[in-house]
């Protein structure tokens, strides 16, 4: 009897693992999930290292221009974020901003996710301009990709404190500022953050310098103490501002000179929450006079 080798007539062995009779054997070596690694604040990525975040996708929300809103890949203290938010925000090029950068302005103040500001700039019959400033960075990201979405040319979102950029940005806009609004902002209830409230005296000093004759000033809460205090602030003013039920009677208020309804035709997100749970929302709006009265 001659042997032959396997392979002289057509046979082929099977490696033990592959063998039907064989039971699988463990690998000794199985592959190591890969770690995952931090870097540090202000460390360097490693070329192909663990931890480096994915690149944002480029187009979907304007580049800002250096100074008005922080790159979201980056590291970043909360420290260092309270200093960014307590500087004053680089004015943009209102021209490319805006479709037209001379039509009347709204600026809501504390635009929080933005929707209420993208519905006005969608459905107003009013030709005007729109700009939300919001502190939180997420929001302001978030509510520019809405707009890109859109195509609206006629409404912007900045990463910008009101009370330390709001003077410089309106008073470099082309247009008229028309209509500012605070509605429902942070009620900071302990007293000694009552400061950290965004409407201040020199806040209002600003609104009152660059909003235009009749222009109109719509101040909202749920919170009556944070309402009261907006209150005061444009009440001591009689002499600047007037409220609008004095001017138009359409405008109907309660007992306490509260408005009863909402006069901008659509209700914020905070708004609504409080008024299922409840809650009642108190309402003010003012127009500057034509002219001041004389003491």
């Amino acid at each position: 009897m001659v042997l032959r080798r396997p392979s002289q007539v057509g046979l082929r062995l099977l490696p033990p693992s592959q063998h039907p009779d064989v039971p699988p054997m463990p690998n000794p070596n199985p592959p190591q999930k890969p770690r995952r690694r931090w870097r540090r604040c202000g460390e360097e990525p490693r070329r192909g290292g663990f931890g480096v975040r994915r690149p944002q996708p480029q187009g979907l929300v304007r580049r800002q221009s250096s100074g008005s809103r922080a790159d979201p890949a980056t590291c970043e203290s909360p420290q260092l974020g309270f200093l960014r938010v307590q500087a004053p925000v680089q004015v943009p090029e209102w021209k490319a901003v805006f479709q037209d950068s001379t039509l009347p302005l709204m600026v809501d103040i504390g635009c929080g996710s933005g929707r209420f500001l993208i519905w006005l700039a969608k459905n107003s019959p009013e030709p005007r301009n729109y700009l939300g400033l919001e502190i939180r960075q997420k929001l302001v990201q978030r509510s520019d990709f809405w707009v890109y979405e859109l195509g609206l040319r006629n409404i912007y979102f900045m990463f910008a404190n009101a009370s330390v950029s709001f003077e410089q940005l309106v008073s470099s806009y082309p247009g008229p500022l028309t209509l500012v609004s605070i509605l429902c902002p942070d009620p900071h209830f302990k007293k000694r953050h009552h400061k950290r409230r965004v409407l201040q005296k020199p806040l209002v000093d600003s609104i009152s310098k660059n909003l235009c004759t009749e222009g109109q000033v719509f101040l909202q809460s749920d919170v009556l103490e944070v309402a009261l205090d907006m209150r005061n602030q444009f009440d001591v003013r009689l002499d600047e501002f007037e409220h609008i039920d004095t001017i138009d009677p359409n405008f109907l208020c309660d007992t306490q000179g509260w408005l009863l309804h909402n006069p901008m035709g659509i209700r914020t997100e905070r708004e609504i929450h409080a008024e299922l749970e409840g809650e009642k929302i108190f309402r003010r709006m003012y127009q500057k006079r034509n002219h001041h009265l004389s003491g």
